[in-house]
């Protein structure tokens, strides 16, 4: 896969992105210790070694105590195992970087959500399964949705922000709402204010969901890289 002309600080920022992101945009959210960083549990699972080894994996086997870590990992087979955690989820999973410019349509104004909102994020949230997202998982950045009488029908929003890049997540529709152009509604919004910061749109997607990846593509997002993602948590 191409790396479009980016710079090598750029390529390095795309292919750590969490630990990336925990050490510039979200340096004020992360926890740290000597061989790994990852967020507040309440916000998201993330976690980024900062350097491999037995040490690092006694530090993450003390973060797991918080809650569930979620780490990727460089796509070149499997990933050491880490002794005292069960791995929840393992998947590939594929990063793709927006190529071309895009902006909210024409009289396009979505709702921006906050605090008040948590409650229907995480039930639209719970409903649709697009990826991690707990009660202050907004504090990570902008999240937009759309309201039709009353019902939040859908959202989206930033996650992590490596520097020089904002990601787009927890992009979902409620189902009875779908098929209305609201997810690409939302991801346009969302490209255009993350370029009004001089910033580019990337985003995470399960590499065997081919709908989301075929939406992404026609928005003018192409695949970049590939990673291993494992989700770990402490044995119950």
């Amino acid at each position: 896969m191409s790396d479009f002309g980016l710079s090598v600080a750029q390529i390095a920022a795309l292919d750590t992105p969490i630990l990336t992101a925990l050490r510039t945009s979200h340096a004020a959210l992360a926890l740290n210790a000597r061989f790994v960083s990852r967020y507040p549990a309440a916000i998201a699972p993330f976690a980024a070694l900062i350097e491999e080894g037995a040490q690092a994996h006694n530090e993450l086997r003390d973060f797991a105590k918080l809650g569930p870590v979620a780490l990727l990992y460089p796509d070149a087979g499997a990933p050491a195992p880490v002794a005292g955690l069960d791995v929840k989820i393992a998947a590939k999973v594929m990063q793709m970087i927006a190529t071309i410019p895009a902006a909210a349509p024409p009289g396009f104004t979505p709702e921006t959500l906050g605090v008040a909102d948590v409650p229907d994020m995480l039930e639209l949230t719970a409903l649709t399964k697009p990826g991690p997202f707990f009660a202050r998982t907004h504090e990570l950045g902008r999240y937009i949705g759309i309201r039709i009488d009353g019902r939040l029908a859908a959202m989206a929003g930033e996650r992590m922000r490596p520097q020089g890049f904002t990601e787009i997540s927890a992009v979902c529709v409620h189902p009875d709402f779908q098929g209305r152009g609201h997810a690409k509604a939302l991801v346009k919004a969302l490209m255009g204010s993350i370029a009004a910061r001089s910033e580019r749109p990337f985003l995470h997607l399960y590499a065997d969901n081919p709908g989301a990846r075929a939406l992404y593509e026609r928005l003018g997002f192409v695949p970049r890289q590939i990673f291993e993602f494992r989700v770990m948590a402490a044995p119950a």
